[in-house]
């Protein structure tokens, strides 16, 4: 009775929970949550101060007596309360839109998370304690290069098989579906936040400058690639402090220098694909060569990493439109497919 009552009072949500973003699709609605995963709140009280946009721009930039912090490390939760608290004030600002006024105050969804494959059962109980924490009155988990393919528009069900490599934030996630399940997957922690790191390392052993994460970021959307471009070589100018002397520098760098950076951990990638491909029965790698391998995720937006794969290993490779909602899209049309639901989901509580 109280589930049909919840039911009509809440929204039904899929939610992926990414190292990097954290995406909200409400039922009949579409995706209306796109923020950073990312919580401040003062060290000693632990009362949230900002979160999710707010939050980012503090990173790196807080007095002591506040933290700016990233919930997940590598897809999965680093810090419990910080994820909880994301979670509850996503479904609750949800519940609390305009038009919403006869939906309860502390509201009881059902939602389907995306989480990354390679996680372990205490990995997975937390996620779903937090979601449990936040509100939600059932989780369903679902694997993350599962619901890419859904959100993706693979043809799962069926008994060909189905390539999918998401490159997100904290893990690449790589499989090979068919007939509605993972016949071979791998989850590598190299991704997007590996990318950064190795922009930070590259401007400091080559001009020693140091530079923050955020940075390091905006350098990898604006000149960052992954393949030699047609024409042209990209510039951008970056700031940040000299090692040597302690003061403040000015440098540019261009394309070809970070492409040079983000080498040694786009070809841990391209190997993570190369490895999956090796594992796969031979019956299914016909399969891939006819239909190709789909790129999903926001590493999927690295300029030439499609071109870099498809050279690499031979097999015609491309980017699903919006790759970033990729997961999101896929948890969202798993809550209008109940039976699809239960066949693919790996883990589901109920609130006791």
């Amino acid at each position: 009775m109280f589930d049909f009552i919840f039911g009509l009072l809440s929204h039904d949500l899929g939610i992926d929970l990414g190292t990097a973003n954290t995406l909200v699709y409400v039922r009949e609605k579409g995706i209306v949550i796109r923020e950073p995963s990312v919580v401040a709140r003062h060290r000693k009280t632990k009362q949230v101060v900002a979160i999710g946009t707010e939050a980012k721009k503090m990173l790196g930039k807080t007095p002591g007596t506040i933290e700016a912090l990233r919930p997940l490390k590598d897809g999965v939760i680093a810090d419990f309360d910080a994820a909880a608290a994301m979670l509850t004030h996503y479904i609750r600002l949800i519940h609390s839109q305009p038009g919403n006024s006869l939906l309860p105050k502390i509201p009881r969804p059902k939602v389907v998370i995306g989480i990354p494959s390679g996680v372990t059962e205490v990995e997975r109980r937390a996620v779903q304690e937090a979601a449990i924490m936040a509100g939600a009155r059932q989780a369903w988990l679902i694997e993350e290069p599962m619901a890419a393919a859904i959100g993706a528009g693979l043809p799962i069900e069926e008994s060909r098989g189905s390539f999918i490599c998401d490159i997100g934030g904290g893990t690449s996630e790589i499989a090979v579906l068919s007939l509605g399940g993972i016949v071979v997957n791998r989850s590598i922690r190299i991704a997007g936040d590996e990318m950064d790191d190795a922009i930070v390392a590259f401007m400091r052993l080559k001009y020693s400058l140091l530079i923050g994460e955020q940075t390091a970021e905006d350098i990898k959307i604006s000149v960052g690639s992954a393949y030699p471009p047609w024409s042209g070589d990209r510039l951008t100018v970056v700031r940040g402090r000299d090692i040597e002397r302690g003061l403040p520098k000015t440098i540019r760098v261009n394309e070809n220098e970070i492409r040079e950076a983000l080498a040694p951990v786009v070809q841990q990638i391209v190997e993570g694909v190369s490895e999956t491909i090796e594992e796969t029965p031979p019956e299914l790698v016909g399969d891939i060569v006819e239909h190709g391998i789909v790129l999903a995720g926001g590493g999927a937006l690295l300029r030439g990493i499609d071109r870099l794969i498809a050279n690499e290993l031979k097999m015609p490779v491309w980017v699903t439109d919006d790759p970033q909602t990729a997961v999101v899209r896929g948890c969202g049309k798993l809550l209008d497919d109940p039976v699809l639901l239960r066949k693919v989901k790996v883990a589901a509580r109920k609130l006791s």
